[in-house]
């Protein structure tokens, strides 16, 4: 830098969403100032923050389009993307670098905010330290998006979630489960994975695309209609406020539809508009699946997110994103009827309750002890119940080592605490002389371990040696393991309470294929 030169200012400036009379007063104003006016483009030349600061610009200015090297991840650099893009931006700054030190002023015009995923902070990163810096807010596209759509973002204590669609699917799942408002940005190429993630988090017919907003060519249309191809990477998907679309449709009272931003709150706190008689209160018994969002339908998750009352297993409630204004009722593993009876009196008091279970909650989970209690007590004869299945642990475990389930199966549970162990023995006898598979529930705890030998050895009365046994530890959590051992090789010391078993019958293969991987499945022909 000249020490005789005063340094000029570098300006990263937000010139909003596209439409031209959104820039603020202080943008047009320190545009029109600038000595130089730099903005990125692609290779074509064309740059959309140049065209939306048009009008500001004046004779005499110094153009400096930054043209991207790249679009897209794909190049054929030795280092890959990420050293072709920061090769880039360390040239752009210093290029803007040589202005600066002879005393111009450096305007960079950006997109909505310059801030805000704006590529105007690397080059910020590469200045500030160098030269005076300031930086102009902009308008951002999600401001843009829920003003053409109509449509308030956030209320009152309700979450906001700003998501890139360029996570991975799983990700995007369930982050768009666990709140109450969101905007995916950066669509084009990711929109397939970014709708199928709406879908599976159960939010797809309440979101909404806006393309191109504030501009002549923008359109907005439910997320759920829209055509993938041609998707332009400026647009976004957006879930707005749920009390105001709960309102706006006329539905914040006594229709059964929630308006999520009033759960919890007394009379008191309810905005105007929202003081329509309360809905009536309902169970709703949900199976979570045997782990993550990624195995969670989007019927449960609806009701999740509709509930104002969470009861069940801390364990499981626990895998329950928190939302705010929702109450939580934890309690421990043998106490399933005191818990239906609890979610039974909330809702008896007009409370929207879903009561938790792991995997599918008829299938040794809580739906029965809710029904039990439901159709047993007079009290509650007008209280609805609803079941809503879940994936179960015996489906994950199967599908993780092929199709051992293939033909008629059997499900038991090995737990003694419900059931006598000789009606267990009983059972298992009679499912084993039938030859059928058998996917074995709750096979041993701290306090148990002497069933799984015992039920070992039944079963090797009817069956093989070396029938395949799969060990299914933890599916679809971290720390998952799936072994595959003989019947008769079966060790209780490596079978716990979060293991399932899954014993074949006599057609039941084990192959090892040309990959080195191994499969268990069973044929859907039987002999004879």
């Amino acid at each position: 830098m000249n020490s005789h030169v005063r340094p000029g200012t570098l300006r990263g400036v937000g010139v909003g969403p596209g439409d031209p009379e959104l820039l603020t007063v202080k943008a047009a104003r320190v545009i029109a100032a600038a000595d130089v006016v730099a903005y990125y483009s692609a290779r074509h030349g064309r740059s959309i923050a140049r065209s939306i600061a048009a009008p500001y610009l004046t004779d005499g200015q110094v153009l400096e389009p930054l043209v991207y090297p790249v679009t897209t991840e794909t190049t054929d650099h030795p280092g890959g993307y990420e050293a072709a893009i920061t090769e880039f931006y360390d040239a752009s700054a210093e290029r803007l670098a040589g202005h600066l030190s002879a005393g111009r002023n450096v305007v960079v015009l950006c997109a909505g905010d310059p801030m805000f995923y704006g590529s105007y902070m690397y080059l910020h990163e590469r200045l500030a330290h160098r030269f005076p810096a300031e930086v102009v807010p902009g308008v951002t596209s999600i401001s843009a998006a829920t003003a053409v759509l109509g449509r308030p973002l956030v209320e009152r204590d309700e979450v906001l979630t700003v998501l890139p669609g360029t996570l991975p699917a799983d990700e995007l799942t369930r982050r768009l489960a666990d709140t109450d408002a969101a905007a995916v940005l950066k669509l084009g190429r990711t929109f397939p994975q970014v709708r199928a993630a709406f879908s599976d988090a159960g939010r797809l017919d309440d979101a909404w695309y806006v393309e191109r907003a504030t501009t002549g060519t923008g359109r907005e249309l439910p997320l759920a209609e829209v055509d993938p191809d041609g998707v332009p990477y400026f647009s976004l998907a957006v879930l707005t406020s749920p009390t105001g679309a709960a309102v706006a449709a006329g539905v914040s009272g006594g229709t059964g539809v929630p308006a999520a931003g009033v759960h919890g709150a007394t009379g008191a706190d309810r905005p105007t508009g929202v003081e329509a008689e309360r809905p009536a209160g309902e169970v709703v018994v949900v199976g979570l699946g045997p782990a993550g969002t990624k195995w969670l339908t989007p019927e449960t998750a609806q009701a999740l997110r509709e509930a104002e009352h969470l009861v069940g297993y801390a364990p499981y409630v626990d895998r329950v994103p928190h939302r705010p204004g929702q109450h939580r009722h934890t309690s421990g593993n043998q106490v399933e009827i005191e818990r239906a009876r609890h979610a039974l009196d909330l809702a008896l008091a007009g409370a929207r309750v879903a009561v938790v279970s792991s995997g599918d909650p008829g299938v040794f989970a809580m739906a029965t002890a809710v029904l039990e209690v439901a159709t047993t007590d007079e009290r509650f004869g007008s209280v609805p119940v609803r079941v809503l299945p879940g994936l179960t642990a015996a489906q994950a475990a199967a599908s993780r080592i092929g199709a051992p389930l293939g033909h008629d199966f059997a499900v038991l549970s090995l737990s003694d605490r419900l059931k006598p162990w000789a009606v267990i023995e009983q059972r298992l006898a009679g499912a084993a002389a039938a030859d059928l598979v058998l996917a074995l529930y709750n096979p041993a705890s701290a306090s148990r371990r002497w069933q799984v030998a015992a039920a070992r050895d039944v079963l090797l009365r009817h069956r093989a040696a070396e029938t395949p046994v799969v060990i299914a530890r933890d599916v679809g959590r971290p720390g998952e393991r799936v072994t595959v051992v003989e019947l008769s090789k079966l060790d209780p010391d490596e079978v716990d309470m979060r293991c399932l078993l899954i014993v074949g019958s006599s057609t039941t293969r084990l192959d090892r294929r040309a990959d080195s991987s191994v499969v268990v499945w069973t044929p859907r022909t039987y002999p004879g």
